[in-house]
């Protein structure tokens, strides 16, 4: 069995994911590219691998049970453990439509995904973080999943108001703070990140911080000490003195 920590990141293939395989390889770790597209997942560790990462391309959906079950059977398998799961994978539901004009079909869509779907992965691959001697877990959530944010008049998004992509996130904080109570007694470390707003094709490249810094803020929860918080949200916070100051933000 390798020495290497073994880390999955969903929705790999591209922005905030890539660039986090990018920086836990860096690290030394062999770095499992999430994909629900096998050739863009392909694609994608073909990429890091010339840049020397040790990767590997791993077909899952966060809304096919078949391919997460697949995804797991196989790591156990190949590695007999997971050391990191960073579920980044996520869908914004399009446009922010007022609350009043919310589709509950495209509210169910991105619940799917953004909730739903990370439970199953978390679920699934939870024996084999078990099996790790102090695994971690990034749950990739936003600031617009902060009622205290949200609610913040001075702040950039008091003029949003909108349900799906807002109320997946919030769902999403909760999610990841029910993980760390069960696991509160164990190694594994379970906590959401806050990227902030970055420029990816996720938002057609409007966001003021870069794919790379994004990736930072889930790279330093999936490689905290002994000590380190669980069932916190962190990351970026709006407004602070520069673009490498991270700090916790309210639930």
């Amino acid at each position: 069995m390798t020495t290497q920590q073994i880390a999955l990141i969903t929705g790999a293939n591209r922005g905030i994911g890539y660039e986090t395989a990018r920086q836990l390889g860096g690290r030394g770790m062999t770095v499992l590219v999430g994909a629900r597209s096998a050739e863009r997942g392909a694609e994608a560790a073909e990429k890091l691998r010339a840049e020397g990462v040790d990767v590997r391309a791993v077909e899952i959906d966060a809304t096919d049970a078949a391919s997460i079950a697949a995804a797991a059977a196989w790591i156990a398998a190949e590695f007999g453990r997971l050391d990191v799961l960073v579920n980044n994978a996520g869908i914004s539901g399009g446009s922010f439509e007022k609350p009043s004009a919310t589709s509950l079909d495209g509210l169910r869509e991105v619940f799917e995904t953004n909730v739903f779907g990370i439970v199953a992965i978390t679920n699934a691959m939870l024996p084999l973080l078990r099996e790790a001697p102090a695994a971690r877990i990034v749950q990739v959530s936003s600031e617009v999943g902060s009622i205290g944010f949200m609610m913040d008049q001075t702040s950039p998004m008091w003029s949003a108001a909108a349900i799906a992509y807002p109320t997946s996130k919030a769902a999403l904080n909760m999610v990841t703070a029910q993980y760390a109570k069960e696991l509160w007694d164990t190694p594994i470390k379970v906590n959401a990140a806050n990227p902030g707003y970055c420029a990816t094709e996720f938002n057609g490249n409007s966001g003021f911080r870069t794919a790379a810094q994004g990736a930072e803020v889930s790279v330093a929860l999936a490689t905290l000490p002994a000590d380190g918080p669980s069932g916190q949200l962190w990351g970026y916070r709006w407004g602070a003195e520069d673009d490498t100051t991270y700090s916790q933000l309210p639930w």
